[in-house]
């Protein structure tokens, strides 16, 4: 078999509906859109999930639709290899990794994570640690310090 003999299988191609060719070709007048209405003009229909103005079938499934819980605490994420920056036996506050640029956002509360290895003792104070965080400062020979939080009045 060469190339130029290779040929689609039969019946899985179909010659393209040839629309608006006049009455004898079967797709004559209104072009197979029927009568009249919104899927009759151009750039007429409905978007999908459309039902009409019913509620739709999203807005009434929450597990579909998910939803924002309004109060969730945002943390200031730093992952415990970046803390080698700082020196043997430093103690580690939120305002001392804001004046380094390590968080960004100052009014939030500071949480540690585990990625990375900490190769110094630090005395790392914030107020929430991962298992994996707690677990690496305190095998590198450093202290933690959870500091308690307060979330602003809404």
């Amino acid at each position: 078999m060469n190339q130029h003999e290779l040929r689609p299988a039969p019946g899985s191609r179909h010659k393209p509906k040839r629309v608006g060719r006049g009455d004898g070709s079967g797709h004559g007048t209104y072009s197979g859109r029927g009568l009249k209405g919104q899927k009759a003009r151009s750039g007429g229909g409905v978007r999908p999930g459309f039902e009409g103005g019913q509620l739709s079938l999203i807005k009434r499934l929450p597990r579909k639709r998910g939803f924002t819980l309004m109060f969730r605490t945002q943390y200031a994420e730093v992952n415990v290899g970046r803390l080698n920056e700082f020196s043997a036996e430093t103690e580690v506050t939120p305002q001392l990794l804001w004046e380094a640029g390590l968080v960004k956002p100052k009014n939030r509360p500071v949480k540690i994570l585990g990625e990375g290895e900490l190769r110094r003792p630090l005395s790392v104070a914030a107020h929430r640690f991962s298992a994996s965080a707690r677990r690496k400062i305190e095998a590198a020979g450093g202290r933690i310090q959870e500091l308690g939080y307060e979330k602003p009045a809404q």
